[in-house]
């Protein structure tokens, strides 16, 4: 393992701190946010226009990469994001915030795809599965590790933004100092909806619902933290625990999916974060340690959705096509997380605080539905053919990923082009 890891060590290193990064500044703007008494609306927008510069980004960053090279591109997007940041700290203004969040969110994804392809070319079909459950691991930890930094300080002073600036900073370091190649060109994305909804009708709505609830829950989950009545430092552990609970579900869960038809766990799931939803609706607990138990039994539930549609969307699909659909319904996720905060803003405002889990959980019974719906038309695949379950990155890190991080998979080799 040390063998297989020592070669891509510096990039693994700024992986962790970009992470770090995008955990801190994602929590720490809808806190900030709401103390400074942006409307619900302004608040779900900040998550809209980052995942909205993030796909567009998977879009258009490769053509820049193409023109000044890895190095260069990762550089300049790794500072805009540091400057954006100082910025929002320094001008407090709704506006702008919006507007850099979206720049953030673009070079967000050149950064990530970048380091994504370093990552690819380094490694060799031997330690492409270590490389990639690393790189797992260090997404989880840097989110959740960012997102625990939002206690540490006064959020209504501009030291934490000082703090993910350095954080951003510190990220650029070990890819601009590297004397590694540069990997090959970034490949242009394509986005094939129609041959997406044939390949598998379950998947494709599956996973733009779980985008929508994964979008409103993660913009703004701190905004009905702190409207609760809960302090940013709880705040910070119950968004976390969120996270660490998908990822503790995603084994046992994609297991289960393996053995049985992945339709039935897709609802049975969707079923259970649906439910704790209601619940956190219905009953409006004030208890905070009924609150925290109630959020990490949605988000065991929710963050084990994602990679359990890609692998039956997988089941069905060749498996030369992996990074074809795999990167098609990532993107199709990632519209999803648009459309997600841009619905759940005004629903809080009208409804309150709670009405927040309304919105995922009509997303999540859509999918209940669909799931059970189509079982009933479309045999499953038998249990020898079907694609192997492997965690993926959003339902890991509730980050958005890029299509170039899917080469990293083993399932992809032979796939894509190996040397």
């Amino acid at each position: 393992m040390p063998r297989n890891i020592l070669p891509v060590f510096s990039l693994l290193l700024g992986t962790l701190f970009l992470f770090l990064g995008n955990g801190l500044q994602g929590l720490l703007l809808p806190v900030r946010g709401t103390h400074e008494g942006y409307s619900n609306e302004i608040l779900g927008l900040l998550g809209t226009t980052w995942a909205a510069g993030f796909v567009a980004g998977c879009f258009a960053a490769p053509l820049l990469v193409r023109r000044i090279g890895h190095v260069r591109a990762f550089s300049g997007f790794g500072a805009i994001i540091c400057l954006n940041v100082l910025v929002t700290g320094m001008f407090v203004n709704d506006a702008a915030w919006l507007t850099l969040r979206a720049v953030t969110g673009f070079c967000t994804a050149g950064t990530s795809m970048i380091i994504e392809s370093w990552l690819n070319e380094r490694a060799t079909n031997e330690s492409r599965g270590a490389i990639f459950s690393l790189y797992i691991a260090i997404t989880l930890m840097g989110v959740v590790g960012g997102q625990l930094l939002v206690g540490v300080a006064d959020v209504t002073t501009p030291i934490l933004f000082m703090v993910c600036g350095i954080l951003y900073c510190i990220a650029i370091l070990p890819t601009t100092i590297s004397t590694a190649a540069s990997p090959q060109p970034l490949k242009r994305v394509s986005l094939d909806l129609k041959g997406l909804y044939r390949n598998s009708p379950v998947s494709f709505v599956g996973i733009l619902m779980i985008g929508i609830a994964n979008g409103a829950y993660g913009t703004l989950v701190a905004v009905f933290g702190a409207k609760a009545g809960l302090h940013q430092g709880t705040i910070a552990i119950m968004v976390s625990i969120t996270i660490f609970a998908g990822a503790i579900m995603q084994f046992p869960a994609g297991r289960l999916s393996d053995r049985m038809d992945r339709r039935y766990v897709l609802a049975a799931l969707s079923a259970l974060s649906a439910l704790a939803g209601f619940v956190l609706v219905v009953l409006h607990p004030m208890n905070v340690y009924v609150i925290i138990a109630l959020v990490a039994i949605y988000g065991a539930a929710a963050n084990a959705l994602y990679p359990i549609a890609v692998a039956h969307a997988n089941d069905f699909a060749a498996p030369e096509d992996f990074v074809k659909v795999s990167g098609g319904l990532l993107l199709l996720y990632g519209i999803g997380t648009v459309i997600g905060p841009t619905l759940g803003g005004p629903v809080m405002t009208h409804f309150g605080p709670h009405a927040l889990f309304a919105v995922t959980a009509v997303a999540h019974l859509i999918v209940v539905a669909y799931s059970i719906i189509r079982s009933r038309i479309r045999a499953a695949r038998p249990r020898e053919e079907k694609d192997n379950y492997t965690t993926a990155v959003p339902g890991a890190s509730a980050q958005l990923a890029t299509p170039e991080g899917l080469k990293l998979d083993p399932r992809a080799t032979g796939s894509t082009d190996r040397r």
